[in-house]
């Protein structure tokens, strides 16, 4: 077999945790070639997408394979390899050692995924205009795929676009009762049907997402705008359960948690990283209010048309936590968006928030709500991940100096 590992990065750390080392070292070619002997297939080369660890260190990486059937075609294909305790039931598991440490690794093929049924048969376009009675083959294009945990397709037929967002089944019930409740309330869209194993049907709302119109350029909303969409979530929504184990966006409490990841993926930032998360700690966070709040509110999460908020995405974070931590939110990944009007409309909206709550109380979450943005190079596997978590560390110090 001639298959090749193509991570980025270019070669597996000898720090990392063994399960980590493994998924994205050599050896994982012959991991993945597991999930392609059931049909034949044969691995030619395969690259690391997509990485989530915890910080005991199970992990589960996508990867982008090209792959050669048994007909002699060649294919790109999605790949899933899991370790720990991301390993959902129904994968094909293959255990072994690592380096004298026990490992056991879960593995799937995009569309089978064991924890998203769903997908099995929304991927295929015939089964899907025929189980939602669409008019003319529809066109599927993938939007987001978390392994074992949520995908977003864009659905297209003749003039018309949808969305399906597949969730674990157990969690599509709470996801349609979220909706259902802001909607009249706050611009989401409204469920038109929910499958049991997990599909939600989505409209497409007018407008583009914030972050594009900042880097376009078109009319922004006004910091008051915004502020007073949120102010539109309904009480109830602070009431709802959290699946977590802290608030939605309180990014101060899962300091812990960022600092042990980036530990992992750089462990040479260990010490530079644990002297933030003590600053962070030693920082007097306030008193505020738990208020209904979005949970993830940033500019992805927006849409926008002539400057008016006509959108409100992604809305399984909703619950109750406080919204300073909304502003500090929004505030870190501006801060991390380059080009366009991103710095601008930061520095407006910063002048907004500071008129409502402490400078230090607000660059202390801030900082905070970046140094989880320092996970997000490694995890997506980007070019240079290493100098933009690097950057991403300093803009939370630089933050944090602001105090």
């Amino acid at each position: 077999m001639t298959s090749a590992l193509q991570p980025a990065p270019q070669r597996a750390d000898p720090r990392w945790p063994p399960s980590l080392g493994l998924l994205l070292g050599p050896a994982a070619a012959d991991l993945l070639q597991v999930a392609l002997d059931g049909y034949g297939g044969r691995l030619l080369s395969v690259r690391a997408t997509n990485v989530g660890v915890q910080p005991g260190g199970s992990a589960v990486v996508q990867y982008t394979a090209d792959v050669e059937r048994a007909d002699g075609r060649r294919t790109r294909e999605t790949l899933a390899a899991t370790t720990g305790t991301r390993i959902p039931d129904g994968a094909a598991v293959l255990a072994g050692e690592v380096d004298g440490a026990p490992v056991r690794v879960g593995l799937w093929r995009w569309p089978q995924d064991p924890a998203l049924p769903g997908l099995a048969w929304a991927e295929r376009p015939a089964e899907l205009g025929r189980r939602l009675g669409l008019t003319g083959p529809p066109r599927v294009r993938v939007r987001v795929y978390r392994p074992g945990r949520r995908a977003v397709l864009e659905v297209r037929t003749g003039g018309s676009r949808m969305f399906l967002k597949i969730v674990r089944p157990g969690a599509v019930d709470a996801l349609r009762r979220r909706h259902d409740l802001l909607t009249g309330h706050v611009p989401v869209p409204p469920v038109l049907a929910a499958s049991d194993d997990g599909i939600a049907v989505l409209p497409a709302l007018p407008g583009a997402p914030l972050r594009a119109v900042l880097l376009d350029g078109g009319a922004l909303p006004s910091p008051a705008a915004l502020d007073a969409l949120l102010d539109r979530l309904p009480p109830a929504v602070a009431e709802l359960p959290h699946p977590g184990r802290h608030a939605p966006a309180d990014h101060l409490a899962r300091v812990p948690h960022f600092t042990a990841v980036l530990g992992l993926s750089m462990p040479e930032l260990q010490p530079r990283v644990d002297r933030l998360a003590a600053d962070l700690r030693a920082t007097d966070p306030g008193e505020h209010p738990g208020v209904p709040v979005h949970g993830d509110f940033y500019e992805s999460q927006l849409l926008i048309g002539d400057g008016t908020i006509t959108g409100l995405l992604d809305v399984d974070t909703c619950g109750r936590g406080t919204r300073i931590d909304e502003w500090a939110t929004l505030l870190a990944h501006l801060t991390v968006l380059t080009g366009g009007h991103a710095r601008d409309y930061g520095a407006a909206l910063l002048a907004f928030a500071e008129v409502r709550w402490p400078r230090r109380e607000l660059s202390a979450r801030v900082a905070a709500a970046l140094l989880a943005l320092a996970t997000g190079p490694f995890r997506v596997q980007q070019r240079d991940w290493t100098a933009h978590t690097e950057r991403r560390i300093e803009q939370a110090e630089q933050w944090l100096a602001r105090r």
